[in-house]
């Protein structure tokens, strides 16, 4: 689950040609920074999974225990978060129950989990152009799923997230020092942990009682906490290993800033912009995600890297063409 996992924009007054009402040209401003910072963060869950891994040298800590204390360390900010807004917790009927199990299994669990084992195996940089590639997974599951009919760009889009995903696969792991298989490995696992949280989103889709995103944070970081917990407890048994500092310091990071910062700065962006306007921010996450791997961890970026943030930018960009058309015809 990442920052912007319930996708769905919070409830604001909007004019006719989308942009919130009652909103001054210095909250856009604000909003637009908001965004920006949320997407920074985001690409950061990359590093601090690659930390919490263990730099791919091992010593890293298990997935789930990770995942597990991720929504322990989440959990009480959201409350407090709800209580200080005064939303209350959701009192879903047993099918929206079944549903939000799912999506905590799949978008909670699944993608942490996921991209942490990744990131044992293939670089942070090479993880952060997968992960770039979300919004067209997600459509992708539409089409094959939900019927949706697949238009042009989606096809293009397709084509070139594909693009970016071999060039990464061509390059053998970048900074990842193992290379081959291992690599190879690590990246579908990315991918996989992509899959999930397409899927989180998609299956947002289908609560038939819509959830507030406040309080759909707080639940799945409720669910995901049990989720993760038992899986730990019997594969894992993290009382038997003391972690590293610098994992739990991974750990830590990554519940308290991407997930519970990343999230106030998202929706208090998208309160003020239209969601044209919001949507290309996604593009800043792998970008910010390859270049702090350089930063941060010391990766060496490769020239295939490079390519597929172009392709996945570009992607991206094929499935914006209708939303910014429509923003500079204001």
């Amino acid at each position: 689950m990442t920052t912007t996992s319930a996708n769905s924009t919070p409830a604001n007054t909007t004019s006719a040609n989308g942009t919130p009402a009652n909103t001054s040209p210095a909250d856009r401003r604000v909003g637009f920074a908001c965004l920006a910072g949320a997407m920074v963060l985001v690409g950061t869950t990359v590093i601090a999974s690659r930390v919490i891994a263990g730099g791919g040298a091992g010593g890293g800590m298990g997935p789930f225990t990770a995942t597990a204390l991720r929504f322990a360390l989440a959990f009480p900010v959201f409350l407090l978060l709800m209580r200080w807004q005064g939303v209350r917790l959701p009192r879903p009927a047993p099918r929206d129950l079944a549903v939000l199990v799912v999506q905590a299994g799949a978008g909670s669990v699944g993608y942490t989990t996921l991209l942490i084992s990744g990131l044992a195996r293939t670089s942070a940089a090479d993880a952060g152009v997968v992960i770039g590639t979300l919004p067209v997974v997600t459509a992708m599951i539409a089409v094959m799923v939900l019927g949706e009919r697949p238009g042009r760009r989606l096809l293009v889009a397709i084509a070139l997230a594909a693009a970016g995903m071999m060039a990464v696969a061509a390059g053998g792991g970048g900074g990842n020092g193992g290379g081959g298989a291992s690599s190879l490995a690590g990246t579908l696992l990315v991918l996989g942990a992509v899959v999930c949280e397409g899927l989180f989103i998609l299956l947002n889709k289908k609560l038939r009682i819509p959830i507030a995103p406040l309080a759909l944070s707080t639940v799945m970081t409720g669910l995901g906490f049990i989720a993760a917990g038992l899986p730990a407890l019997i594969l894992e048994r993290p009382w038997a290993a003391v972690p590293e500092t610098a994992a739990l310091l991974g750990v830590a990071w990554y519940a308290l800033v991407p997930t519970v910062i990343g999230f106030v700065l998202w929706y208090a962006g998208a309160a003020r912009v239209s969601g044209a306007e919001a949507a290309p921010f996604t593009a800043l996450a792998p970008v910010s995600a390859v270049a702090l791997a350089a930063l941060v961890l010391g990766e060496a970026v490769s020239l295939p890297q490079i390519l597929g943030v172009a392709c996945v930018l570009a992607a991206l960009a094929a499935l914006q063409v209708p939303n910014w058309a429509s923003w500079r015809r204001r």
